[in-house]
């Protein structure tokens, strides 16, 4: 196992566990880039810390099941099923939060951590369907008849 593969799953035990915003902050580069379907593009460990604090605010027990786990050079690429219930509210892009809903929900991602010279995550990118995982927690208009 490399070392991109060793820092992507320390990102995934820390994240479902009991997660520490700074302990997940320190495994991305001072200027990391992540871009995620909710988050957008952050830049920074600060912002992408603050990212995945909101995430496991608002799904404090998720839990992660692996399909598949690769590492090509200084990169990890995980895809996998990420599940639990919504306990925590949902911060949206605008500043605004939503109550949590109490429900569970189950969707698959991949994504993908680019490592630098000093072992940390220099470049990251999560892949989810947004709309499936919406509509899971009952997040979205009913369609019309």
């Amino acid at each position: 196992m490399g070392q991109a593969r060793e820092v992507m799953d320390r990102l995934t035990v820390a994240l479902t566990s009991k997660a520490d915003a700074k302990v997940i902050g320190e495994l991305f580069a001072q200027d990391a880039v992540a871009v995620t379907p909710d988050g957008g593009e952050l830049h920074g460990r600060d912002d992408i810390a603050e990212y995945w604090r909101q995430m496991t605010e608002a799904v404090p027990e998720g839990s992660y099941e692996s399909l598949h786990a690769y590492e090509v050079g200084d990169t990890a690429i995980d895809e996998g099923w990420f599940s639990g219930r919504n306990t925590g509210p949902i911060q949206l892009p605008s500043g605004d939060s939503l109550p949590p809903t109490q429900k569970e929900f189950r969707i698959r991602g991949v994504d993908f951590a680019t490592v630098d010279a000093d072992g940390l995550i220099a470049d990251y990118r999560l892949y989810f369907d947004e709309m499936e995982f919406l509509g899971q927690l009952g997040l979205l208009p009913d369609e019309p008849s």
